[in-house]
């Protein structure tokens, strides 16, 4: 073993020990570790930041991105809004989301389907009152599935397809990974929905973890009814069933700027009519979008919201508060400033005043809609303390199409060979920020720059570990093992040796340093290097067993009050059936 090599090993195995360890983020270990081989010498000066410019590290941004528009625009809530019904048995509901999960994570960011997917699924739990973890962890396993699908689903994949285009001349394309990746992804989820979620421990099913950690407050708030609504024409009782479906409830009806008498069930809603609504801050939103309604534009003001880029924030008033004592109308909120009043807490309590001409009190919760870059500007205006973010958005369900189609039309250039598919992602991004659909504020936000880093950082080191001949050592140990049965075998020792490291690392950390392991191993056996390089990015995404080796398990952790053990309960099974499915598939698609 030369200097180099001992050098870059046990580099890797610090960068391994620091991951589990987990103490310092990832991205700063990967960083730190090019800092040392590149003081070390292991990795050449010139090829310091070459993985930032990778092609695999701005295909995983431009993704991102895009996936942010999706969820901008309304797209995934268009399918959403049907997957929840109470009167589904728990199996049903599972195998719905999951597959949904699976869809969805197949045309954009994993991570991002399913924190957009999470809050319909804890829907789904408060309104069948059980715990959300019987659900959210086969939601967050289905989604890590079908990241499998296509180049696009997940990171590990672009790694592996650009690897390729490095050492044999071409990447895989958008759908080389359909055949294996759909099989895996079929009986992943059929699993989860019939027999995984059993494996839940009873604990974690006898509370409610999303009630603990996110309970929100109740607003009284207003939305207008524009001409095409169609509640128009309605009387309010009978918009029961749907308020009834979104936790929300109306107290009220305002025409011609007068409150009618008490709650207005028996009137008729007009076009221009106010509706007073009782609901938590989240399903405001979904309310406007099941009924059609607005957010209120004053007609004695000029200066009314444009709908486009609108933050929600919740802002709670002290004592002393510029606006204790006084109503939005008063201070001219709108108008001066492009923000409205769209809700007020106080205590639970409901009041006959209009919201925007209720005098505020210290201690009440405000709602404010307003433009995403001035909100918190002028929520201190106010003299307000804004509360943790929430995740409040506005969606412009407008766009939702116009969205699908640049997003489709990208893919399908890139799946056909006309366009790069990095050209063709850059290209839909320009179009997307251009038709606002993801500000130019949200561009940088949507970027998950911590796994760029790590992607940016652990490229070079990976390139020289190959160039070294570490890889080699690696494959020939792992052949070594193997001596004397077939070249399927070593496919399955890589497969489960692959998912291990991806247990405890990152999926794009363990393509990077395995890609070059599958390439050598298939060299030294005279065999075709691609069902090696495809079990590579199977086995990478294959995170199952623990919470820190996939952001989708970490991010179901809190709300499903999951403990570090849980995972392996249905991960472990989930792993040996997928190793059981993707061997077979990948020599038949991909023969040695």
């Amino acid at each position: 073993m030369t200097v180099d090599q001992r050098i870059l090993f046990t580099l890797l195995g610090v960068v391994f020990v620091l991951l589990i360890w987990g103490r310092w983020r990832y991205d700063l270990v990967a960083f730190l570790a090019l800092v040392t081989a590149l003081l070390t010498g292991v990795v050449p000066a010139d090829r310091a930041f070459a993985g930032f410019g990778h092609p695999a590290t701005v295909i995983i941004a431009l993704v991102l991105i895009v996936s942010r528009a999706l969820a901008n625009s309304g797209s995934v809530e268009l399918v959403a809004r049907f997957l929840v019904d109470r009167s589904r048995s728990l199996g049903a509901h599972i195998a719905l989301m999951s597959g949904f999960a699976a869809m969805l994570s197949a045309v954009m960011n994993n991570v991002a389907a399913l924190a957009l997917l999470m809050p319909v699924d804890m829907e789904a739990a408060a309104k069948a009152k059980r715990s959300p973890s019987l659900s959210l962890m086969p939601l967050s396993f289905a989604s890590i599935l079908g990241g499998m699908i296509t180049l696009i689903g997940t990171p590990s994949n672009v790694v592996v397809a650009e690897y390729r285009n490095d050492a044999l001349g071409s990447p895989y394309l958008m759908f080389d990974f359909a055949p294996v990746g759909l099989a895996c992804a079929l009986v992943g989820v059929a699993f989860v929905a019939s027999l995984g979620w059993r494996f839940v421990p009873k604990a974690r099913r006898e509370h409610n973890a999303s009630e603990e950690l996110f309970e929100l407050a109740e607003y009284v708030a207003e939305l207008q009814v524009p001409e095409d609504a169609p509640c128009v024409g309605k009387k309010v009782r009978e918009l029961d069933d749907i308020t009834e479906e979104h936790e929300s409830a109306i107290v009220g009806l305002v025409r011609r700027g007068q409150r009618m008498p008490g709650m207005a069930r028996r009137v008729e809603i007009r076009a221009g009519d106010v509706l007073v609504v009782e609901a938590h801050p989240d399903r405001i939103d979904k309310l406007v979008g099941a009924l059609g309604l607005e957010y209120l534009r004053s007609t004695n003001e000029k200066r009314t919201l444009a709908g486009e880029d609108l933050s929600l924030l919740e802002v709670v008033i002290p004592e002393g508060a510029r606006i204790e004592g006084r109503s939005a109308l008063s201070l001219r909120l709108l108008y001066r400033h492009g923000v409205t009043l769209l809700g007020v807490s106080r205590s639970g309590k409901r009041f006959a005043e209009r919201v925007r001409k209720l005098a505020i009190r210290a201690g009440d919760v405000l709602l404010l809609l307003g433009p995403s870059e001035r909100l918190r500007e002028i929520a201190e205006w106010l003299g307000g303390l804004p509360l943790a973010e929430r995740g409040l958005q506005v969606v412009q369900r407008q766009k939702a199409w116009p969205t699908i189609g640049i997003f489709s039309v990208a893919v399908l250039l890139a799946s056909v060979g006309v366009l790069y598919l990095p050209v063709a992602l850059a290209a839909a991004v320009g179009l997307l920020v251009l038709l606002n659909i993801v500000p130019l504020r949200q561009v940088y936000d949507a970027v998950e720059w911590p796994v760029i880093v790590l992607l940016g950082c652990m490229i070079p080191i990976g390139s020289a570990l190959e160039a070294s001949g570490g890889t080699t050592l690696l494959a020939n140990g792992l052949v070594g093992l193997a001596q004397g049965f077939s070249p399927v075998l070593v496919l399955v020792l890589l497969i489960i040796v692959t998912m291990t490291l991806s247990d405890v690392m990152s999926n794009v950390a363990t393509a990077v340093i395995a890609a070059p392991v599958a390439l050598d191993i298939s060299e030294r056996l005279g065999t075709n290097p691609d069902p090696f390089l495809m079990g590579v990015a199977v086995a990478a995404s294959c995170a199952f067993l623990t919470p820190i080796g996939h952001k989708n398990n970490t991010l179901i952790l809190g709300p499903g009050g999951y403990d570090f053990g849980d995972y392996w309960r249905m991960g472990l099974p989930l792993e040996l059936l997928i190793v059981a499915v993707a061997t077979p598939m990948i020599l038949w698609v991909w023969p040695l």
